[in-house]
């Protein structure tokens, strides 16, 4: 089960998800799209979190209001993170993402700390948080299959 929201209006279209729980986290960090940034409460547990970008953006084209509703999902559907203020999330582009056999289920590092980018924020924003989870939509899309297909499209669209 993966969770989809929209983001703010005003931003343009984009879409951010996130797993049910650590289970499915495995399969978005397996079969992620190079357009996809993920974020994470820093140092705590939380949900992973997906931003995917359009063709062509990078890191720098987020605006800082899709930011800041990345950052509150995350604080939001964190349990120790929802409860204090002044957390920092951390971003990355998804193959950045590390994962290793020894490590735990929805555990992940990075390839390159430089990659890495930190936002703090300082308190949640429940108008935030509540906007996003009136847009919140339940599905259970085959990650592989979605994946493996656009893999074929980029073979063939030069």
């Amino acid at each position: 089960m993966v969770f989809y929201f929209k983001a703010r209006p005003d931003a343009g279209d984009y879409t951010i998800f996130m797993g049910l729980d650590k289970h499915e986290n495995e399969d978005l960090i397996k079969y992620g799209f190079p357009e996809d940034i993920w974020f994470h409460v820093d140092k705590m547990s939380s949900a992973h979190v997906y931003l995917r970008l359009n063709k062509g953006q990078t890191m720098d084209d987020i605006s800082e209001g899709v930011l800041e509703d990345c950052a509150q999902l995350v604080k939001a559907n964190s349990i120790q993170g929802n409860k204090v203020n002044n957390v920092d999330v951390v971003y990355t582009p998804w193959f950045n993402l590390k994962k290793t056999p020894s490590m735990d289920v929805g555990q992940v590092g990075f390839h390159n700390s430089k990659l890495v980018r930190t936002v703090q924020v300082e308190k949640r924003l429940n108008e935030v948080v509540n906007r996003l989870n009136k847009t919140k939509v339940e599905r259970t899309p085959d990650l592989k299959g979605t994946r493996f297909l656009s893999g074929i499209y980029f073979i063939f669209s030069f």
